[in-house]
């Protein structure tokens, strides 16, 4: 296999396959060093610009399905793009870089790579997006459809009193739901946390 060839194979492990062109004319375009990494629970990817010594570096999560990692990707692109334009005179999330990401994610539309439910859900979002991609839970839950099955459940599929694990032995007993978000203890310390309805837990019998 050539080595122009290993790239595309590779990127069509992790996004949809119709993306994939784009995708790498940005990567080459911007000097970008992808890099796909295990699971954060904080954050599904990571931009950091360029230095001297360092081109642009983006990190995503390996284990996101395929059209929410390509929406993460044109996420992180989004600040990099920005952060060539505006340096650090302008907010993280504000309106230039909404602008970006808008910008940017209207070349992967209208092209039959992401499936309708999340094509219309991305138009939605549009109108007024969130600093986070974890932030839009309308767009999470519906990309969350596309997962594959790992024993998980969002917090807001429990029932009230219901045990959860968190990993690493965490356990907490769901809450009542204040605003936004589930107040829950943690059993073994008794602490109070405030979990986002769409957080992955397993469930404890």
């Amino acid at each position: 296999m050539s080595k122009q060839l290993a790239p595309l194979e590779y990127l069509s492990k992790f996004i949809p396959p119709a993306a994939v062109p784009r995708v790498l004319e940005y990567l080459h375009q911007y000097k970008v060093h992808l890099t796909i990494t295990r699971e954060r629970k904080s954050i599904l990817g990571d931009y950091r610009h360029a230095t001297t010594e360092k081109n642009h570096r983006i990190s995503v999560n390996g284990n996101l399905n395929p059209y929410a990692f390509l929406i993460t990707l044109v996420h992180e692109l989004a600040h990099l793009v920005t952060f060539i334009q505006f340096k650090h005179q302008v907010s993280p999330h504000g309106r230039e870089w909404k602008d970006c990401y808008a910008h940017l994610l209207k070349d992967f539309l209208g092209k039959e790579i992401f499936p309708p439910v999340v094509e219309q859900t991305l138009k939605q979002s549009m109108h007024d997006l969130p600093a986070s991609s974890c932030a839009d839970e309308g767009l999470m839950r519906v990309l969350k459809k596309f997962d594959r099955d790992n024993g998980l459940v969002m917090v807001e599929q429990l029932p009230e009193g219901q045990l959860f694990d968190i990993g690493e032995g965490r356990i907490f007993k769901k809450g009542k739901k204040l605003r936004k978000r589930f107040q829950c203890i943690e059993v073994d310390t008794g602490k109070l946390y405030l979990f986002s309805p769409i957080y992955e837990v397993k469930a404890v019998s």
